[in-house]
């Protein structure tokens, strides 16, 4: 026989050793599933709700021209600090300068057209009152024509005069309008604080700004004194969150800072409106939360990166349980299994189908009971971040399969299990 043939030979002799090992162990183990168990105890446990988002001044004014031209002059440097009413660019003023001339002209000539109205008007009125009286000491002096022309002549040079007061009331509000747009050729600091953005050179020309027109955005002044982190939060977990709820903040710059503050707004409205997006269901709706960070030494830039935890709730001292070892059961499998091994008679007629019956899964988890895993109906408050607070169903000290995730979705209750304990001495959240 060759060398290689009894290398085969022998190499299937150990396959088949190998497979007969392990046939004899699961044997000898009574088919009990290997499980991870855990005590019931108690720890500390915070509820929170994460979301990311971006860091901004509490307050900012966004500087746009009123008035299109060029930039002949400009005063600040983007980073500068500045004080309210400090004097920033100056849009050429030439153009709105010849406007308040025209205006103020025409305001001139609308005045001498009223001057002029008023004094027909003062004309026709005297003649209309001789006339009058006229006709009234000697009828036979005035015929109903001369009488009614000079009647009718007062109030059509009334009219005359009503008219040229409404148009020098134009030409008043035309001069006011006309200095106004002038004025807005001075642009100045509408609060004190820092240049965080400067979007224009001198000699380069300011459009009028609109809402839809980023491009129009000139000066950009902050008040980096409060900031603010602006996160958005699903929908699912917008109602965990309240005014004045404690926040934990990461910036990315600050890799190893953490930043505190505390939830100042939440948005009443979702940050895309649904009447916006292209497939409702394809988008998740998140709203705007902004949480006012308290004061640090580290001075933080808008538009930084931030992620932040928002703690909605605490449980010193609560009983809890691994979030993974909660799991569903079907009404019907769960029922109907402890009358069979408890050796209970079998429940027939209406009575069954309300026992056995379908309905909402149960909310349980399993605990270790001897060698054997038992189902138990459990109610759970918070959920910290590995543990779930137990409000009934459990006491303290009470084992419960805690792993893996696919052992706990495969058991049955009543399987017989063979468990590896972890330590729970810790009173705290892991």
């Amino acid at each position: 026989m060759s060398r290689g043939k009894k290398i085969l030979i022998g190499i299937g002799v150990l396959i088949v050793l190998a497979i007969m090992t392990a046939v004899a162990l699961r044997g000898g183990s009574d088919d009990a599933v290997e499980v991870r168990t855990e005590a019931v105890s108690r720890r500390d446990l915070v509820a929170r709700v994460s979301a990311t988002g971006y860091i901004e001044p509490k307050r900012l004014v966004d500087i746009s021209a009123d008035v299109s031209g060029r930039v002949v002059q400009l005063n600040v440097e983007e980073g500068e600090e500045v004080t309210e009413g400090d004097l920033l660019l100056v849009i050429d003023p030439a153009r709105f300068e010849a406007s308040v001339q025209r205006a103020e002209a025409g305001l001139a000539e609308a005045s001498a057209r009223e001057s002029q109205a008023r004094g027909g008007y003062l004309q026709a009125q005297r003649d209309w009152e001789r006339i009058r009286d006229l006709k009234a000491r000697l009828p036979e002096m005035v015929t109903e024509t001369e009488f009614e022309t000079a009647r009718t002549n007062a109030e059509v040079q009334e009219a005359l005069w009503e008219s040229g007061k409404h148009a020098v009331d134009m030409a008043r509000a035309g001069v006011r309008e006309a200095n106004d747009n002038l004025a807005k050729t001075v642009i100045r600091a509408p609060m004190s604080g820092r240049v965080t953005r400067l979007n224009v050179e001198k000699g380069e020309t300011a459009i009028v700004g609109t809402m839809n027109n980023p491009g129009s955005l000139l000066i950009t002044v902050a008040d980096l004194s409060v900031m603010e982190a602006v996160i958005e939060v699903d929908e699912t977990d917008v109602p965990e969150i309240s005014i004045g709820d404690s926040v934990s903040i990461s910036v990315d710059a600050f890799p190893n800072r953490e930043f505190v503050g505390r939830v100042s707004k939440i948005g009443n409205s979702s940050i895309r409106p649904r009447s916006q997006q292209v497939s409702s269901s394809d988008q998740a709706i998140d709203f705007e939360v902004r949480v006012t960070l308290e004061d640090s030494d580290v001075e933080l830039r808008p538009d930084l990166s931030a992620s932040a935890d928002v703690i909605t709730d605490v449980r010193p001292d609560a009983l809890s349980i691994p979030i993974i070892a909660l799991t569903l059961m079907d009404p019907s499998e769960f029922e109907r299994l402890p009358n069979e091994i408890e050796g209970e008679p079998e429940i027939e007629g209406e009575d069954a189908t309300e026992s056995t019956g379908s309905g909402d899964p149960i909310e349980g988890v399993f605990v270790v009971d001897g060698e054997l895993a038992r189902f138990r109906p459990v109610d759970v408050g918070i959920a910290g971040d590995n543990y779930f607070e137990v409000l009934d169903g459990l006491e303290e000290g009470d084992t419960v399969v805690s792993g893996t995730y696919q052992v706990i979705r495969d058991l049955s209750d009543g399987d017989p299990v063979s468990s590896t304990s972890k330590d729970s001495t810790q009173v705290t959240e892991e």
